[in-house]
């Protein structure tokens, strides 16, 4: 067990006479002295932690310690035993014993998770904490330096920012870490982060707020993150409420948080819940797929938020203090039985109040009486395209009303048009940005990452490996302007017999030069290569003169500078199908479409080639 001893540095020491020096005036100021002195002379703190989580994976990285006061006491809340420690001039004493607390029970943490100290700024610049104790208390509890890291609050200014920076620095030089509190809530927050440089930022959680409602704290959250980056911080958002908090901070890539949502405080170091586990995955899930998804494949639930809803009995005086309370929110999804009835808006229900008698016939009476009983609802699986020419359908009246959007007929969530612009914006330039300028496919890097999708699920797929034959003989012959127009062409076919076979989630990218790339959600493809093949022959003599089609070759150099007969450009198609074959890396899945594309090239004609299996055209 843990024990203070008396010493010159003991805080039980300066209690007594001097803190009777403060004469406090008044039965409630005596009352809350005297309660201060007790917690002090006892004690009689509790020391609590929150975890403090990744959002990449939902793995705990460590803990905040915090204090409360004695179960029952006028001082037991944070908010009332602070300020009455700052009042009475008894930080210092009180702060030595939160962290005494703490570090005590720090003993039974894991010891790879880092702990988050409050400490104000002043006292981490006192001679006292200075001479060492917190270390003293850290050996005698078996805890590494490298673990703590002082969270250093904005409750007292900082005047002096440059002795102030050579004292973190006497810190950090000693493997301690910092962190700055409540980054975000001012300008002296601003400035601490500017000038002392810590490993740590924590945004304020008046920034987290209702963040997925607001576009500006969204762009604020981003720029933090941004300048993160470039100085080698860390951000830990505070004060999580909500699932659509937590969507959109790792929407944003904030890579730690904290909050009632992911954990409350408590007396042991608990464990996340596994639904609040499955919830980071499964949105960092969706965010990596995002990247690579389009208009056209991203489905509308991936952008859904979950707003309060309300019953069609609900009063617009409930509502009305609803839209008071929530100043972001512009309409609200009136839902029975878990199935969305109605949609009301905050403007159209403004305007019913404004005009005569409006609040007295609609405040104390339900609010099917005003909602949209039309609303526009779309299933999840609906994607980002389809959603967005429903919306702009709508009159214009409507245009920008919310979006309900249901799954398996309930109620999931809404969405504004706003953020389905955003998204479409978004994902037409990361398309634009990782597409083969020639044709306009995705490139390498969204190809490697549907590979790596098409293996880590459990579905049936095929990948189909496309390769031009003589191509390089056609180039010197035709030049290369006419062979991009081959390999546009070759594109455009692929594309539009995959679109005309229907098949599910199917994507086509271009690897470069005469390379594409297919993954088909399932192991049948026979007839879509013939398909292919058929069209390609009959469209690619069109590229040639009439005495070459007639001849059936060109006369080219080979690459011994040999003049040589080469026939027409062929398609050789590799097909490799989880049908027959269990791939756990890209490598693995790229070596086979390798060894039967070989097989493939042996025939100078159109042709595909499913691994033992080879048909001609």
């Amino acid at each position: 067990m843990f024990t203070f001893g008396i010493s010159r540095d003991n805080p039980a020491q300066s209690l007594g006479v001097e803190a009777m020096k403060q004469n406090p005036a008044g039965e409630e100021d005596r009352q809350v002295f005297h309660e201060l002195q007790t917690i002090l002379n006892g004690k009689s703190l509790k020391a609590v932690f929150q975890p403090i989580l990744s959002l990449a994976d939902a793995a705990i990285v460590g803990y905040e310690a915090l204090s409360r006061g004695p179960q029952g006491s006028i001082l037991e809340r944070p908010d009332a035993l602070f300020p009455a420690a700052e009042r009475f001039d008894k930080v210092w004493e009180l702060e030595f014993l939160c962290r005494a607390k703490a570090l005590e029970k720090a003993r039974q943490m894991m010891p790879d998770k880092m702990l988050f100290i409050n400490v104000a700024p002043h006292i981490i610049k006192d001679s006292r904490f200075q001479k060492g104790i917190t270390r003293e208390l850290l050996e005698q509890c078996g805890i590494n330096a490298d673990n703590i890291i002082f969270e250093i609050t904005e409750k007292t200014s900082v005047e002096d920012y440059k002795s102030f920076r050579r004292v973190l620095d006497n810190y950090t030089s000693q493997g301690y870490k910092i962190a700055i509190d409540d980054t975000g809530s001012g300008y002296s927050g601003l400035k601490m982060l500017a000038e002392t440089r810590p490993q740590f930022i924590k945004i304020d959680m008046d920034l987290v707020r209702d963040i997925d409602k607001d576009a500006l704290k969204q762009a604020l959250m981003k720029a933090f993150s941004d300048f993160s980056i470039i100085m080698n911080m860390k951000i830990i958002a505070e004060g999580i409420e909500t699932a659509d908090e937590l969507n959109t901070l790792i929407r944003i890539g904030i890579p730690y948080g904290q909050g009632y949502l992911l954990q409350k405080p408590a007396p042991e170091f608990l464990e996340i819940h596994p639904r609040i586990r499955d919830l980071i995955r499964t949105q960092n899930r969706q965010k990596r797929k995002a990247v690579f998804h389009t208009p056209l494949t991203i489905p509308i639930g991936d952008i859904a938020r979950q707003d309060g809803v309300f019953s069609p009995d609900a009063t617009g005086c409930q509502v009305i203090d609803y839209f008071n309370s929530h100043p972001n929110v512009l309409g609200v999804t009136i839902v029975q039985a878990g199935k969305p009835t109605g949609l009301l808006m905050k403007d159209k229900f403004f305007t019913q109040l404004a005009t005569q008698y409006g609040v007295a016939v609609y405040m104390n009476r339900s609010v099917h009486l005003l909602m949209d009983k039309h609303p526009l609802i779309v299933d999840y699986q609906t994607s980002l395209e389809q959603v967005s020419k429903f919306a702009v359908s709508r009159s214009e009246d409507r245009l920008y009303d919310y979006i309900i959007i249901t799954q398996n007929d309930q109620y999931y969530g809404i969405t504004t048009v706003k953020q389905l612009l955003e998204k479409t914006t978004q994902l037409e330039v990361n398309q634009a940005k990782f597409a083969n300028p020639l044709s306009g496919l995705p490139g390498n890097i969204i190809i490697e990452e549907k590979l790596k999708q098409a293996i880590e699920t459990e579905e049936s797929f095929s990948v189909l490996y496309f390769d031009l034959d003589n191509f390089k003989a056609y180039n010197d012959v035709y030049g290369f302007e006419n062979g991009d127009k081959i390999l546009r062409m070759t594109a455009s076919i692929i594309q539009e017999q995959m679109d005309q076979s229907r098949l599910n989630d199917s994507f086509l990218g271009h690897i470069g030069g005469d390379d594409f790339i297919a993954v088909v959600r399932q192991p049948q493809v026979e007839a879509l290569c013939q398909m292919i093949i058929d069209s390609f022959d009959a469209r690619v003599k069109d590229f040639y003169t009439e005495e070459h089609q007639q001849q059936g070759f060109i006369t080219a150099k080979n690459r011994h500078g040999t003049e040589e007969r080469f026939p027409l450009t062929s398609l050789s198609i590799a097909v490799v199908s989880s049908r027959k074959n269990v791939f756990t890396t890209i490598t693995q899945l790229a070596e086979t479409a390798g060894r039967v594309k070989k097989k493939c090239k042996l025939t100078w004609q159109s042709c595909y080639c499913l691994a033992e299996h080879l048909g001609e055209s």
